[in-house]
């Protein structure tokens, strides 16, 4: 199973000068994925990364599309990962709204994390 969303980045997501987004964003967004998959239960919760790695930098106007599957599931627990890709960059060269689609997207984010969803919540 695999889930995806798509999100734009906006001014209030950056945190750093030049329009830079927290990295955290990403892990909100994988957070949200997460919540997706975890279709069998009514209360999931995320239990740990084990690997998070950032690999490119996200701004202000950026399209991020996150997606998430689950790779292993136990009794209770779901192992899942996650990619964020940049899609959409905006181009203020041109103007302030317009933005290029990415012949090739750029993965931004990576991880790989667990998910529980407690026996008494599970509905199958």
């Amino acid at each position: 199973m695999q889930s995806t969303i798509r999100v734009r980045m906006s001014a209030h997501d950056a945190h750093y000068g030049g329009n830079l987004v927290d990295g955290a964003r990403m892990l909100q967004l994988f957070g949200d994925v997460a919540t997706e998959l975890l279709r069998d239960g009514d209360e999931g919760l995320f239990k740990a990364y084990d690997m998070v790695e950032f690999c490119a930098p996200v701004f202000a106007g950026d399209y991020i599309e996150a997606t998430g599957s689950i790779i292993s599931e136990g009794k209770t627990s779901r192992r899942m990962e996650f990619v964020a890709k940049k899609v959409i960059a905006p181009r203020p060269d041109l103007n302030d709204s317009a933005c290029d689609v990415l012949e090739e997207p750029i993965v931004v984010c990576r991880a790989t994390g667990t998910c529980v969803v407690p026996k008494d919540k599970q509905r199958r």
